[in-house]
């Protein structure tokens, strides 16, 4: 089996390494949430996009963002636009993100290094790895993933997608966890989502009840 590949699917259907065995369920929106599934660039620009507002919003940016870019995703073409055009088209109203200016560099940036590292394919970041500890190492080179970002999209790529090298899951860390409600990782259902909101909220919440008390 290829590294990074998903174990052969149920029924005898074909492998098909780095794509989920059914739709996503990331925004609530069908059309969004099959993009998602399979163009591996849209879901390398949501997880960039997913900082400081709701994570539907930041994973259906990718299927808007196509839209504005006459329906074409492609990393060679973002990256060659000159930035204040694509910053123009974040900042078009809705907006894809509540900072559109500087998310557009990130993401000119992430497709830049997908171009330059992996010949504009974005899948083979992790069909290529040969084991966790790569595939982490190549999630966070990238722009704008540090370590915790890095951690949930191997998560999200082990749980919804098969990514499974061997140690994926100790390259995911906590996010890696089975049954657990930590990231985006863990969303197949609005159930799920609710979990991981509350989880969040929870988390929130003790880190403010350790802050010093100005009184």
């Amino acid at each position: 089996m290829a590294a990074g590949a998903c174990p052969e699917r149920p029924g005898g259907a074909p492998e098909y390494p780095g794509y989920p065995w059914n739709v996503l369920w990331l925004t609530g929106d069908s059309d969004a949430d099959a993009l998602l599934s399979s163009e591996p660039l849209a879901l390398l620009i949501g997880m960039v996009l997913d900082q400081q507002i709701p994570m539907e919003r930041a994973f259906r940016a990718p299927f808007d963002l196509k839209e504005r870019l006459r329906g074409v995703l492609d990393p060679a073409a973002i990256a060659a636009l000159p930035p204040d055009d694509l910053a123009a088209v974040f900042a078009h109203k809705p907006a894809l993100h509540r900072f559109p200016r500087s998310m557009a560099g990130r993401v000119q940036e992430v497709c830049a290094a997908v171009v330059e590292t992996y010949g504009g394919d974005a899948s083979a970041i992790w069909t290529t790895a040969p084991d966790g500890k790569q595939l982490l190492a190549n999630v966070k080179a990238l722009p704008g993933f540090g370590d915790q970002k890095a951690r949930i999209f191997v998560a999200l790529l082990g749980k919804q997608f098969g990514v499974r090298p061997t140690g994926w899951e100790k390259a995911a860390g906590v996010y890696g966890e089975k049954g657990s409600h930590r990231s985006v990782a863990d969303i197949d259902s609005p159930e799920a989502l609710a979990k991981v909101r509350q989880f969040k909220q929870q988390v929130k919440a003790e880190a403010r009840a350790k802050l010093p008390n100005p009184g």
